[in-house]
């Protein structure tokens, strides 16, 4: 092999993504089970919504689905967070996905019946969402049981990737199952291809090792329920660097996220037709090609001043989409801030398992799935809002540039995120420390 070869090799493996926590074989299992279940999930989340607008006809009872989907999540995320902490994480995680296996076959079963209730499908829907909610912490608090904290990184910016590459292939694979069938016979199809591609999560999780709480420390009383999540506020609000990370995002998911604005941007600007789609997947795409090629990730220090500059990067990102007149332009700006996302979400979720101590992490997790599932919900309404009191171009471009500047203040006066560096750990945590 010649040095240019040699070199051009090297070059690669800096930006290709990171697979060696795939070397571990607990993680590789679970990596694979989350993979197919995802995707399986991305057919529900199409079906569920063509499936209340056939029964309906009515575009407020489709909207009524994230009202059932967001408040559960709300209350059960962080009680499930709770639960992580105080149980054996590998049972919680198997009562969850029993839940979310019954679900699915409550929604198999709703849609062969044909004619079914609304209101029935809001129950099941509610049903789904909080045993996702219950699973869902415990699901990433255990990645630092499978890999040593160095390959942290490189195993969320794995899950992550495959996530967004879900989220780009599932919606077309359903939207190709209702062209190809139509909606009676696709929506049984849907929801029986998500309940079996999640056997393959569920047999990873049967083959993990028990998982108990650690004991706890001299004089901690461990609870679970809503003494426990009291408790794990009251360590966040302790520690300024995962209290700024999860604010940081809350800022660019609220002030920046511009999908509401999407169908209306397509019909103005692109004429309708494909261009919606186009916008919808524009971001997905752009995290999906950031994480494949997201090795350098991995071997950041200063992962505190990353996350600032991916946030602000977002926001400038959105803002310029905004401003574009060619579809085009539009999407690669916004493919560009999902790229930013994704270096925003993984070293997020890596400072919160490799800083956070163990007792604390399914706690800060179900802190997690709130912020990550809720800020942009809440960035729908604020972008909606702002649209319809100051129009569409302000509602899009002043909201990416707002939270670009928020992001640079919030820093400023709480440095603690700038420091924070990945060799960093939790005062108790370090050893030869009270």
């Amino acid at each position: 092999m010649t040095k240019l070869t040699e070199a051009r090799s090297r070059d690669a493996r800096r930006w290709a993504i990171d697979l060696r926590p795939l070397r571990v074989p607990a993680f590789r299992r679970m990596w694979l089970g989350n993979t197919i279940a995802m995707l399986g999930f991305q057919f529900t989340a199409v079906a569920v919504p063509v499936e209340m607008y056939a029964l309906t006809r009515d575009s407020f009872w489709v909207g009524l689905l994230g009202v059932a989907g967001f408040v559960p999540l709300l209350v059960f995320g962080l009680w499930g967070g709770a639960v992580a902490d105080a149980r054996d994480r590998r049972r919680v995680l198997l009562a969850g996905s029993a839940l979310l296996w019954a679900s699915m076959a409550g929604l198999l079963v709703h849609a062969l019946i044909g004619g079914g209730s609304p209101v029935l499908l809001l129950a099941l829907v509610t049903v789904h969402s909080i045993a996702f909610a219950i699973s869902s912490p415990a699901r990433t608090a255990i990645l630092p049981r499978l890999l040593p904290a160095e390959l942290v990184p490189a195993g969320s910016t794995l899950n992550y990737t495959t996530y967004t590459a879900a989220s780009v292939v599932g919606p077309l694979a359903a939207g190709l199952i209702f062209a190809a069938f139509g909606t009676g016979p696709g929506l049984p199809i849907a929801y029986a291809l998500d309940a079996l591609l999640f056997t393959g999560l569920v047999v990873a999780t049967l083959r993990l090792p028990a998982m108990p709480p650690e004991p706890p420390a001299e004089g901690e009383v461990r609870r679970g329920g809503l003494g426990g999540v009291v408790d794990g506020f009251r360590y966040l609000a302790t520690t300024p660097v995962l209290l700024s990370s999860f604010a940081i995002d809350l800022i660019a998911m609220i002030l920046a996220m511009p999908r509401a604005l999407f169908p209306e941007v397509a019909a103005s600007r692109f004429g309708g037709g494909a261009a919606v789609g186009w916008l919808y997947s524009a971001i997905a795409i752009g995290a999906m090609v950031g994480g494949l090629t997201s090795g350098w990730i991995g071997r950041l220090r200063r992962q505190g001043l990353a996350l600032v500059v991916a946030v602000v990067c977002w926001g400038l990102a959105i803002a310029a989409a905004g401003l574009a007149h060619r579809l085009w332009l539009m999407v690669a700006l916004l493919a560009v801030a999902g790229a930013a996302d994704l270096v925003s979400a993984v070293l997020r979720q890596s400072m919160l398992l490799v800083y956070a101590p163990d007792r604390m992490r399914g706690r800060l997790q179900g802190v997690n799935t709130v912020v990550v599932a809720g800020g942009p919900r809440l960035g729908d309404l604020r972008a909606g809002a702002a649209a319809a009191g100051l129009g569409t171009g302000v509602a899009w471009v002043g909201g990416g540039l707002v939270s670009a500047a928020l992001a640079v203040l919030l820093v400023v006066a709480f440095p603690a995120l700038l420091r924070y560096r990945a060799a960093a750990t939790p005062p108790a945590d370090r050893p030869g420390t009270d």
